[in-house]
């Protein structure tokens, strides 16, 4: 397998995540550790990719980036992957969601003038990178392989709590035009806009954020598989 420049990082919170993208490999090396995150060089649609597993959470899926960042350069770009909770009223389990704007929901600094969901000193969302996210909807259009998405483009906002019913409706009210919500898009995205590094955010939504996590625990190798169906097939896009 070639140890040269990959095409793009994958990155993953979890190993149910991880795991659809080990299955769609035709060639997997052997895992390495940089820091907590584990990196694994594999080829998807006959191109050499990195697969990092971060973690959850935005320290740890920021500390992953930063760390494929310098080890990989910051031209080759980050693609979220993984599950999501569905948000937006009209989303169903097992859409894929583009994240074509991502926002941090945590974030409130409107005593200081800025608009919520904004990092003072930083942009008010993040926009993901055209050329990547113009790949997402030509690999959804052609069927994405053997399935075929419901593929759904808008915001995805990213925060360190798993969502549930009581926070959905305070989200809902509060960016009103979220699809999805995660823990890790938003930092990423955030990290890629300092290097000036391409970011796309892909998640398949695995829950509605429900008052339990059953429907999550449920559904998320389901949208596990969704998303890294997705991503493979808009990285043998990206190769054309």
């Amino acid at each position: 397998m070639s140890s040269g420049t990959p095409v793009a990082v994958v990155v993953v919170a979890m190993d149910d995540e991880a795991a659809p993208f080990l299955d769609l490999a035709s060639e997997a090396a052997e895992p390495e550790l940089v820091g907590r995150a584990q990196h694994r060089r594999l080829t998807l649609a006959g191109r050499p990719v990195v697969l990092v597993r971060s973690g959850i959470g935005f320290v740890n899926a920021t500390a992953a980036g930063a760390g494929a960042i310098f080890r990989y350069g910051a031209d080759v770009p980050l693609i979220s992957a993984g599950s999501a909770g569905g948000l937006a009223k009209d989303v169903a389990v097992g859409d894929v969601v583009l994240g074509t704007r991502l926002v941090n929901a945590d974030a409130d600094a409107r005593a200081f003038g800025y608009v919520l969901g904004q990092v003072p000193g930083m942009p008010e969302a993040y926009d993901a990178a055209p050329a990547l996210a113009d790949a997402v909807r030509r690999a959804a259009g052609a069927g994405a392989g053997s399935a075929a998405p419901v593929l759904r483009e808008g915001t995805i906002a990213s925060g360190e709590k798993f969502v549930t019913a009581d926070l959905a409706a305070q989200l809902r009210a509060d960016f009103p035009d979220v699809l999805a919500v995660d823990m890790e898009s938003a930092a990423l995205a955030q990290l890629c806009h300092s290097f000036g590094t391409g970011f796309v955010s892909v998640r398949a939504v695995s829950d509605l954020c429900a008052p339990d996590g059953t429907e999550f625990l449920t559904h998320v190798d389901d949208a596990a598989l969704r998303s890294a169906r997705l991503v493979t097939a808009a990285l043998g896009v990206l190769a054309g």
